[in-house]
């Protein structure tokens, strides 16, 4: 049975450990107990939709103050405190980068002094869990920091942006994203697995050729094909399909679907049921005055796509298994028929319109002369600035611990530009409305720059891992820790995803696994897929094509690693985290020197020195040298009866110490 996930606020992790040594079974156990954060529940005024609580934005601070809580526990449990030097001084502002020019000027007016920088260690294993997913060979580690070239942390983050890991990790994340899965239980769609795998290859193979951002989006949004077992950009399209409904149901999920993707714009969901005015007041300036017209004109440009299920075996329909095809058609009843009296939103009519044209709310413009509808929008889309700013500040949020807008898929477009701020009245504050991002100038400049570099995914990515922002300590001893914070004057932390644990203990360990997904590796001889591709065995759970259905489920499901339908991933702890850390096979089998294999860590050094040993164990479990203090715990525990036990118990320990599974 599932544990209840402890919010991220209240550090959870209660019984993981963190103190210099400890022990299975002979040490004592020291329990941390992180702050405490109240997470009240939030009154729905309208519960027909979840986006209308009265409270919403209070419960977003209270997020926010959670995620502040959990970095300020996570580093108080941290014996190894890093040194260096300040950051660049804000006099130096002109010599910064765009990222850093923004971000030290604010620091500034604010009187607000910029934690350390991080040292190599604490780098090296940063970057490389935020680029790659994976934790860094112990000799890489040690190459790094005898490394005295000035310019070495820009080489490294390239270095990284080239290996195949990098591939790995975002091929997760844009699956995440992009809610690839086999089964949509809320809207009872199936792709199937051919249907996830294609996908799932479409999404790899376009970030391995390193394809510009737009390009994948014009590829999602104008995707047309027979198959989607063949075609994998089939699937984005067909996963806003909506069971049993008017057709009208699907175009208007397809079309929240792109506007909070690639738009960062959730609350179109909200007017493609009703007008923002009355509902959206206090949480969007923009939702308050927007229209369902205007939410149906752009849902029209999805109005000539049919959405269909054909049978795998056309003389045998019965057995319920299809794939999808796209189609374009001119509808029998026009663009968008305001027709409806059932389905899954309100009824759909306005005075005596009939039909609605297709039109970008942003800009006013619909499909040229004999352009289709979905390249249209396509376009519309990629060349909106939004599309920029969007993207931008989800990466952001991914190397920054949040957005410049937060929550990031909850932009307000009446609220973005710092040369036009709004005027009109927060109902809640009785103030003007604030800008919304916290930088609002650095979100815009950083949109400009991936436009001008192609919407390079690697270039932004090396713009945000090489910023002075980005090397900053997670440890801060400042007065104000939440204007710190605020203003990215701090590292984040974060617990590691599902997968990243999962690899971490293997790589750490020596022990790589062998894994064979259904439907991924092989097919049986006697499937109904056997003729669709498979893509062979994989060894990393940051390799799975899916959030469901591995291998290893339990455990990279107690990480709370979502569904890609209605469960987002969270990075928040648990008990359950802390006893498979504790108690899992995948943990305790290798760090045993009788069940590991051979080349196992623990297996291959047993026959170091004490010193050398402890050193190993600390390098491959946390890419660090111990303490002083932890060198001589685990020195005096080594010259105790029973050895072998005794590595064992200091292994299993580093696997549950706070510095393993948070990325700080």
């Amino acid at each position: 049975m599932r544990t209840k996930a402890i919010s991220a606020g209240s550090g959870a992790f209660a019984l993981l450990l963190s103190g210099v040594l400890l022990s299975r079974a002979q040490d004592p156990v020291q329990e941390v107990q992180p702050p405490a954060v109240d997470r009240e529940v939030t009154h729905i005024e309208h519960p027909e939709c979840s986006y209308f609580l009265a409270a919403r934005d209070k419960q977003t601070q209270a997020n926010r103050q959670a995620g502040q809580s959990f970095t300020q526990w996570a580093v108080n449990q941290l014996s190894f405190v890093p040194g260096g030097s300040r950051t660049k001084s804000f006099s130096d502002l002109d010599n910064l980068g765009p990222i850093d020019k923004y971000l030290f000027a604010d620091m500034e007016a604010a009187g607000v002094t910029p934690a350390d920088k991080t040292n190599d260690f604490e780098f090296i294993r940063r970057v490389t869990l935020d680029l790659t997913g994976r934790i860094p060979a112990s000799d890489r580690v040690l190459a790094f920091a005898a490394d005295s070239a000035p310019d070495k942390r820009g080489k490294l983050v390239d270095e990284l942006l080239g290996k195949p890991e990098w591939v790995d990790k975002w091929t997760m994340y844009f699956g995440d994203f992009l809610q690839n899965n086999v089964t949509k239980p809320s809207v009872g769609l199936q792709r199937f697995q051919p249907g996830r795998n294609a996908f799932w290859k479409w999404i790899r193979d376009s970030l391995s050729a390193n394809k510009a951002y737009d390009q994948m989006a014009r590829e999602l949004i104008g995707a047309r094909g027979a198959n989607s077992y063949v075609q994998g950009e089939i699937n984005w399209l067909v996963g806003g399909w909506v069971i049993n409904n008017p057709v009208q149901d699907n175009w208007d999920q397809q079309t929240a679907n792109v506007a909070e993707t690639f738009l960062g714009i959730g609350h179109m969901n909200c007017i493609l049921c009703h007008n923002g005015r009355g509902h959206l007041d206090s949480l969007s300036l923009w939702g308050k005055s927007a229209n369902r017209v205007e939410a149906w004109g752009l849902s029209s440009f999805l109005s000539r796509t049919n959405t269909v299920r054909a049978p795998l075996d056309p003389q045998n329909p019965q057995n319920n298994l299809y794939y999808w095809r796209l189609d374009d058609v001119v509808p029998r009843l026009g663009d968008y028929p305001l027709n409806t009296t059932t389905g899954n939103r309100p009824i759909r009519s306005y005075g005596t319109m009939r039909n609605v044209d297709a039109f970008y709310p942003f800009s006013g413009r619909g499909p040229k002369s004999g352009e289709n509808y979905r390249d249209a929008l396509a376009r519309e889309v990629t060349s909106d600035f939004q599309f920029a700013r969007a993207a931008v500040n989800y990466i952001w949020k991914e190397f920054f611990g949040r957005g410049m807008v937060e929550p990031a898929n909850q932009f307000d477009p009446a609220r973005l530009d710092p040369d036009n701020p709004p005027t009109a009245i927060n109902p809640i504050t009785d103030q003007p409305w604030a800008l919304q991002p916290s930088n609002a100038r650095l979100l815009n400049a950083l949109a400009q720059d991936f436009i001008d570099n192609g919407y390079d995914l690697k270039k932004l990515m090396r713009q945000l891992a090489t910023s002075e922002a980005y090397q900053l300590s997670a440890i801060y001893t400042g007065p104000d820790v939440g204007q710190a914070e605020k203003l990215f004057a701090r590292k984040l932390a974060r617990r590691l995803w599902a997968e990243e644990v999962h690899d971490a203990i293997a790589q750490a360990t020596g022990v790589i696994p062998s894994y064979n997904v259904a439907g991924f590796s092989s097919w049986p001889a006697n499937s109904p897929f056997a003729s669709y591709p498979s893509y062979g065995n994989v060894s990393w759970a940051m390799q799975f094509p899916d959030v469901t259905g591995t291998p290893m489920g339990p455990f990279l499901d107690a990480f709370i690693r979502g569904d890609r339908d209605t469960e987002d991933r969270r990075g928040e702890g648990s008990l359950l985290q802390a006893l498979n850390l504790m108690n899992d096979p995948l943990v305790t089998d290798r760090v045993s020197t009788t069940r590991s294999p051979a080349t196992s860590l623990v297996r291959k050094n047993l026959g170091l020195p004490d010193d050398s040993l402890v050193d190993t164990l600390y390098l491959n479990a946390l890419s660090r040298y111990p303490s002083p203090q932890e060198k001589s715990a685990a020195l005096a525990s080594l010259k105790l009866s029973n050895r072998n036990q005794r590595v064992e118990n200091l292994l299993w320990s580093l696997l549950n110490k706070v510095d393993f599974f948070i990325n700080y």
